[in-house]
């Protein structure tokens, strides 16, 4: 995976996105203009466009502004109230916001996270299909000879394995102490740059099992001749996408509005609109556009 000239053209992208307001051609002229901030990833900034989009398409004033940083400089930026929207995932805003939180399952990490929020911000629908959260991987041999086919099956095991991490390009960051999987702690653990170089540790044997910090299908030509375990039990935190916004600001059609989108976003498509943007250079708002037509939004 060739990930240096993928990141040099999101970061040209980013400084001329950032120079400029992308302000919406919404109806409402007189209400408050809403801006939906990002951060520095591929990620982000689709969320950003889709969220300002579909605002925009309830008759609202949009902005976006990128570039603002990790998670601590959005979420500041949103306190101080230079942003109102920011796109988020739930088990990452947990952990950030409390670390000392145990939730799992989607729908106990978006009622935690819901209690841990500051005052003044709350949150709408979680995005069901989109599961961005971490995948365990191992060689499609080691998986057919252990007849492995989940995380819970793999468990017994971890103790005597060695395991790598890679990120997933182009995602929102996401704290390092959300890479272990629960019930399974590996005798020792490799922190690989990319999926690319996982999947030859993998093969190569240097190591035994996989975490893919992000769905492969943000890197498909890395997974090759490798299995995904099952994770129907949540040994993994749920990292469902969402909006996070300053509490009364969106009224309750438009809060509708991202609901809706929340209900047709899938880790499918918001994967193909990362990679257009982090690979190929396709202009975040154009990417969020056709993606909101396509789903009559």
């Amino acid at each position: 995976m060739v990930l240096a000239a993928s990141q040099r053209v999101l970061a040209r992208f980013l400084v001329l996105a950032s120079v400029a307001l992308v302000v919406s051609c919404g109806n409402d002229e007189s209400g408050r203009s809403i801006t939906v901030g990002a951060g520095d990833s591929a990620e982000s900034v689709v969320l950003a466009e889709i969220y300002a989009g579909a605002l925009a398409r309830t008759g609202a004033r949009t902005a976006v502004v990128t570039r603002l940083g990790g998670r601590a400089d959005y979420l500041a930026a949103l306190d101080a109230d230079r942003v109102q929207v920011v796109g988020e995932h739930t088990g990452a805003l947990l952990a950030h916001l409390d670390e000392h939180a145990t939730a799992r399952p989607p729908a106990k990490v978006a009622q935690t996270l819901s209690a841990a929020l500051p005052e003044g911000l709350v949150v709408s629908d979680i995005a069901d299909g989109a599961d961005l959260r971490p995948r365990v991987v191992l060689t499609a041999a080691a998986a057919a000879r252990g007849d492995l086919r989940s995380v819970g099956d793999l468990a017994p095991r971890c103790a005597g394995l060695t395991a790598g991490v890679a990120p997933a390009p182009g995602l929102l960051p996401r704290p390092a102490a959300l890479d272990r999987v629960a019930g399974c702690d590996f005798a020792s653990t490799m922190t690989f740059p990319d999926p690319a170089a996982l999947r030859k540790a993998l093969l190569d044997g240097q190591i035994q099992a996989g975490l893919l910090t992000g769905p492969p299908e943000l890197a498909p030509d890395a997974t090759d001749g490798l299995t995904e375990l099952s994770d129907d039990d949540y040994a993994v935190r749920a990292e469902n996408v969402l909006p996070l916004f300053r509490k009364g600001v969106l009224d309750q059609r438009q809060i509708k509005k991202l609901n809706y989108v929340a209900g047709e976003l899938t880790t499918g498509d918001l994967a193909a609109m990362i990679r257009r943007v982090r690979d190929d250079g396709v202009v975040p708002g154009d990417v969020a556009r056709d993606w909101l037509d396509a789903h009559a939004l």
